[in-house]
């Protein structure tokens, strides 16, 4: 693995929320960036204007730019995810979703509140860090 998941027990347990506190990567591993996926088809519209959907497609989306990679969800280390308007169901369908794909062992995560993104259909964008063994 090029990558080490800790969750410090000083710390409240954060895996049922959807993320861990620390990752640590190995030298010499090679970094892919994802750039912000959202709830897109591929001509670019969003798929649905419900969170949930939008929520699924982005990191459906996000699955295929790291296959691009020849990666999945296992070699992610880090989320950085955008929400707008969130709340704590927003939240919980989040940490849902990034457990379905990452088990047990999700990589770390922070969840931005923002005020709208790039277009005004789009309600949650995910961007991602991930380690290439």
């Amino acid at each position: 693995m090029s990558y080490t998941i800790v969750n410090p027990a000083g710390l409240h347990d954060p895996v049922p929320f959807g993320y861990s506190h620390t990752a640590a990567i190995s030298a010499g591993t090679g970094l892919v960036l994802v750039s912000g996926q959202y709830g897109s088809g591929p001509d670019g519209t969003v798929v649905s204007p419900d969170f949930a959907g939008q929520v699924e497609q982005a990191f459906e989306n996000l699955g295929v730019a790291l296959a691009a990679h020849e990666l999945d969800f296992s070699h992610v280390v880090q989320l950085r995810t955008y929400v707008v308007d969130p709340d704590f169901e927003k939240l919980g369908v989040i940490g849902q979703a990034v457990q379905r794909r990452c088990g047990d062992t999700p990589p770390t995560q922070t969840v931005l509140g923002v005020a709208s993104l790039a277009m005004p259909d789009i309600g949650f964008e995910v961007e991602a860090v991930a380690a290439r063994p």
